[in-house]
């Protein structure tokens, strides 16, 4: 999945019109904060980063990307008015992949894209484990005590994102923001509702999922 963080709406929809057409899925988004929330829902493997943006610019953008470790590889092409030797150093030494000047060839942006593209190491499959819990995010397939176990997609995101974080307490506001992009009102029983499930669902496996009284859940690292 390829991703474009740019608000010029006709830049935007051409690129993503190309990007398409030559069988590369893309999503594009105006904001910083949408496209936040889409790589909460969906993580991408390419960024298409604008510069000038509302709500804070692409280089404050590239800096949290790199800052954060889930998003520290994450290919970015930086796309700018901005064409100076400062700028280019600039945005290169705050982490891009590449920089490409407005205005540009789509062609040449699109070879910039696959050059990028084939640098991508090809995805290894991780096991996530947690006592009898076996979980691989690439097959989208979890087992418990051995026996497989359907979950629907929430569940499945839910425990990977409790596997990923193992030992750490993670709180219903921080579940409900990385697994279903909104933020904890005070009232909303979502997270219990879909815990309570997921630990019917894993069977005795359940029992690796902690309750942390007044924080949240967790999975012990000693499982």
């Amino acid at each position: 999945m390829i991703y474009m963080l740019e608000d010029d709406d006709g830049i935007r929809n051409l690129v993503l019109y190309a990007l398409n057409g030559a069988g590369l899925e893309s999503e594009g988004f105006d904001r910083p904060g949408a496209f936040y929330a889409a790589m909460r829902r969906r993580p991408c493997s390419l960024l298409l980063l604008d510069v000038m943006l509302p709500e804070e610019d692409g280089l404050t953008v590239l800096k949290k990307l790199r800052a954060d470790p889930l998003t520290e590889k994450l290919a970015v092409i930086l796309l700018t008015a901005r064409g100076t030797e400062y700028d280019r150093v600039l945005g290169l030494e705050c982490g891009a992949d590449d920089y490409v000047t407005k205005p540009f060839s789509v062609l040449e942006l699109l070879a910039r894209v696959r050059a990028q593209l084939r640098r991508i190491p090809e995805e290894q499959d991780e096991v996530l484990c947690a006592g009898p819990v076996r979980l691989s995010e690439k097959e989208h397939r979890v087992e418990s005590c051995g026996e497989a176990v359907a979950l629907t997609p929430k569940e499945f995101s839910l425990l990977a994102l409790l596997m990923r974080n193992r030992g750490v307490a993670l709180t219903r506001d921080a579940i409900l923001e990385r697994v279903w992009g909104y933020a904890f009102d005070g009232e909303n029983r979502t997270v219990d509702v879909h815990m309570r499930s997921l630990r019917a669902k894993l069977g005795a496996g359940g029992g690796v999922i902690e309750t942390v009284r007044g924080v949240g859940y967790r999975i012990s690292r000693q499982t």
